[in-house]
């Protein structure tokens, strides 16, 4: 009589050594909320390494990758008017003449600048100094009570902190360029750079696709367009904000009647190319001049005219001239700036929206965030067979 009862389990199978139970409890051992934060921290870890490395080859040719930065901004303000002459004149002709046009127009505006800064420049100094010392006397004879020691102590890191300021730009700029060679090599990587992204931007851009693999192609073409669309569309209306926000405060300064009415809104030019405290922080110095020369009333005026200026250039100057060039909340902005101001000084600050602004739009885009561009992007579908 056959033996019909199953047969017992190998010792193997069961008990503690069981492998697959074992493998089972030590899984639902661990949470799940650690294993996602542990996936997203190696993860994170490696994009941080990639971007450490990708600084450091980036810093060993910084003066070329600042000559290639510095060409598109310039071919971001000479393509629309090239577009514009190109309609009626062979594309050559139309590139030099847009060069020209661009390169008169920054000598006419920064001669202005100039030649108002050198023909007021001394009495907006002394302007300055002698509302900064009423500003002193405020602060000792006033509520604070200021000693003399804090007072100078306080004066001491102003000063250090506005030397700073105005030797930071050259500072960076001639230590990246370093010897005579490099400003050569820089100098001709921008002539070519601005060359070639005028006349043949496209092939250049389908050139670098082509070395993508096909799967990658698309989202790598669409996020180039992206970024792109965002360092131009800033490029080109930063200057006009800061034309704007330069006319509404000399405008400003007229009614008030408060001297020196030029070269403060020259300062106000130049300090909107830095977005949210630029403009502010060069309005500031005509508040000083105005209570110097025209008591704290109209000083105090000023200041509200920094906030009026503040205020339409953020709601309205910028959403319509910028669009979504720069989607980004001015928290965001100023932690760009001064992340941009600690890692390359003033250079830094000055580039560091337009690119925080194309990167937003890209991770915008490649999280899938972005309802105008849908990643993955759609398939094509197949197109139907024809009949033969």
């Amino acid at each position: 009589m056959s033996d019909t009862s199953a047969p017992s389990p190998h010792p193997s199978q069961t008990g503690p050594g069981n492998g697959s139970a074992t493998d089972a409890g030590s899984g639902s051992a661990v949470p799940g909320t650690l294993k996602l934060t542990a996936g997203i921290t190696w993860r994170l870890l490696i994009v941080i390494a990639g971007l450490v490395v990708a600084g450091y080859v980036l810093d060993l040719i910084f003066p070329v990758v600042f000559a290639l930065f510095f060409a598109l901004l310039v071919t971001a303000w000479t393509q629309p008017i090239m577009n514009l002459i190109n309609k009626v004149l062979p594309k050559v002709v139309s590139m030099i003449l847009a060069l020209l046009v661009i390169l008169t127009l920054v000598v006419v505006i920064v001669g202005a600048v100039v030649r108002s800064t050198l023909n007021e420049g001394p009495k907006l100094v002394a302007s300055v100094e002698s509302g900064v010392t009423q500003v002193q006397d405020w602060l000792k004879t006033g509520p604070l009570q200021m000693t003399d020691d804090s007072m100078n102590n306080l004066l001491d890191q102003v000063t250090t902190w506005a030397k700073g300021l105005a030797t930071g730009f050259l500072g960076d700029v001639v230590g990246a360029l370093g010897s005579v060679g490099t400003l050569v090599i820089a100098a001709s990587v921008f002539f070519y750079g601005v060359v070639f992204f005028l006349m043949s931007p496209q092939t250049i851009w389908s050139w670098l696709i082509s070395w993508m693999p096909g799967r990658m192609q698309t989202p790598v073409n669409v996020s180039g367009h992206m970024a792109w669309d965002a360092i131009s569309g800033y490029t080109r209306g930063i200057v006009i904000v800061a034309f704007a926000d330069a006319l509404l405060v000399f405008i400003g300064l007229l009614i008030l009647q408060v001297p020196l009415a030029p070269a403060l809104a020259a300062l106000v030019f130049l300090g909107a190319f830095i977005p949210v405290i630029g403009a502010p922080i060069a309005t500031f110095f005509a508040a000083i001049v105005a209570l110097a020369e025209r008591g704290p009333i109209v000083a105090l005026l000023v200041i509200g005219l920094t906030v009026l200026v503040g205020s339409f250039d953020g709601d309205v100057l910028q959403p319509l001239v910028m669009g979504k060039a720069v989607s980004l909340h001015p928290l965001a902005i100023v932690f760009a700036i001064a992340a941009g101001g600690i890692t390359l000084g003033i250079v830094g600050a000055l580039i560091a929206v337009p690119i925080a602004g194309a990167i937003y739009k890209v991770a915008k885009y490649l999280t899938g965030r972005d309802p105008d561009n849908p990643y993955p992007p759609p398939s094509t579908p197949p197109a139907p067979a024809t009949a033969t």
